[in-house]
């Protein structure tokens, strides 16, 4: 690896989300040169580095639930001056896959990461949508059920930002549902599967005509993409001075009172401090 920016480091290596000849040749020369490769499926990456010409890598399994343990171990490579590379099943380690954490503890310890970078299924959904790309949030699977569920839909129906999701097929059309119920059935949405495959495809429309489509469950990992909420009116004055007088009546000071309105109704702390102080 010498002459590599990641020599001695930490490689986050993009893989193909579909397609294997996406796989870049920068990608295959790294998985050939790192003295440990670092993957979520040993079986499946190891299909990979045959599809790439490369044998007798070294194989390291770390998954969701092995990272913390294994990245004591990953360290202890990169101590020694050996090159780590790493993988996921499929696209950019790290994002809503294993690779966060162990970033942070290799980073902890002083060693370099770099990123060979290549595909990712949430980017490639987001530009093929349709929907605005300017701004937006990837908020990967969302809770399964519960309170906690429902406390991230309903952040959700204020989101201004385009709202990147992941989902498996079999839980589509319930996210559909849950979607359409806390962002309202008219918001636009594309849902897109077997992104770079023989059968690739991106649905288009609404959330409620999307409830409609995706009566049974589709083949393929799913990655939902949904416009961002409307922007909100911005609250007038008298709107404003409501909230800082209630917060005075509870005992507030005028500038938390003032800080109070800024927190609820999201304007400027220049407007709430002005109206607060009455000028």
């Amino acid at each position: 690896m010498t002459g590599d920016p990641g020599a001695g480091g930490l490689i986050l290596v993009a893989t193909p989300i579909g397609n294997l000849g996406d796989l870049s040749p920068r990608a295959a020369t790294t998985l050939a040169a790192a003295d440990v490769v670092a993957c979520e499926d040993t079986r499946r990456t190891g299909r990979l580095l045959q599809h790439a010409g490369v044998d007798g890598a070294r194989l390291l399994r770390v998954d969701a639930h092995t990272e913390d343990r294994v990245a004591a171990r990953i360290v202890t490579h990169l101590d020694e001056g050996r090159t780590v590379a790493m993988v996921t099943d499929a696209g950019t380690p790290g994002i809503s896959d294993p690779g966060e954490r162990l970033v942070r503890r290799v980073l902890d310890a002083g060693h370099r990461v770099s990123v060979i970078p290549g595909p990712t299924a949430p980017v490639a959904a987001l530009v093929a949508s349709g929907l605005a790309t300017n701004r937006w949030c990837m908020e990967g699977f969302l809770p399964r059920k519960g309170a906690d569920r429902v406390a991230r839909l309903a952040e959700l129906g204020v989101e201004e930002r385009t709202i990147v999701l992941l989902e498996s097929p079999r839980r589509l059309a319930a996210t559909l549902g849950d979607l359409a119920g806390a962002l309202g059935g008219d918001r636009s949405v594309a849902v897109a599967r077997e992104l770079t495959k023989l059968h690739e495809e991106t649905w288009r429309g609404t959330l409620a005509g999307a409830v409609d489509h995706y009566v049974e469950a589709p083949k393929g990992e799913v990655v939902i993409v949904v416009a961002g909420a409307p922007p909100a009116d911005e609250p007038d004055d008298q709107r404003v001075l409501a909230v800082v007088t209630e917060a005075r009546s509870g005992g507030a000071s005028t500038r938390d009172a003032a800080d109070e309105a800024v927190r609820r109704l999201g304007v400027s702390r220049r407007r709430a401090y002005r109206l607060a102080l009455g000028d």
